[in-house]
């Protein structure tokens, strides 16, 4: 699997387009539907799927929608468990905290796409409307059993890895 980070919108949101032989997958389209086009390409795009509905995640969701005619994955649609739409293969992992909606995705053991849940050393804000730091605590603890070389790609800034959160997260040995 190909992943091409795409940085869109005033607040840098990383969005992602997961490729898989002609098809591909688009992770959070948070504006810049055209510079999102550019980078699919001729691809077939055989989803959206959203970590949660901030509107620096979904600026171009209505666009890409309507231009791919693809269908939009997100927690009304999806349950924690595995999936397999075309070539790609995941899991879902509600991970609730920065928002009630966050989804977590896990590719292969090898590929998680946290939006703003966790980000490299820190976790995003839980602050705001539906935002809870116990409930986020708990996200953080779902997924620390995962593989630790695993790929974290958050919504925002640096890409790490479980292994490196886990030791340098001062939200990983809060408590």
């Amino acid at each position: 699997m190909e992943i091409n980070k795409v940085i869109v919108g005033y607040l840098e949101t990383n969005c992602y387009v997961l490729f898989k032989n002609d098809n591909c997958l688009i992770i959070d389209p948070g504006d810049e539907a055209d510079k999102i086009k550019k980078v699919v390409g001729d691809k077939k795009v055989v989803g959206i799927m959203i970590t949660h509905y901030h509107p620096d995640h979904i600026g171009a969701l209505e666009i890409l929608k309507d231009n791919y005619k693809c269908m939009v994955y997100d927690k009304s649609n999806l349950e924690e468990k595995n999936y397999q739409i075309s070539d790609f293969n995941f899991d879902v992992i509600y991970t609730p905290g920065h928002k009630s909606d966050s989804l977590t995705y896990n590719f292969d053991n090898k590929y998680l796409f946290t939006g703003d849940f966790l980000f490299k050393e820190t976790v995003g804000r839980y602050d705001l409307p539906t935002g809870d730091l116990n409930i986020l605590m708990d996200s953080l603890e779902k997924i620390k059993t995962l593989n630790s070389s695993i790929m974290i790609y958050p919504g925002h800034g640096e890409d790490t890895t479980l292994d490196h959160e886990i030791k340098y997260n001062p939200f990983f040995n809060r408590y």
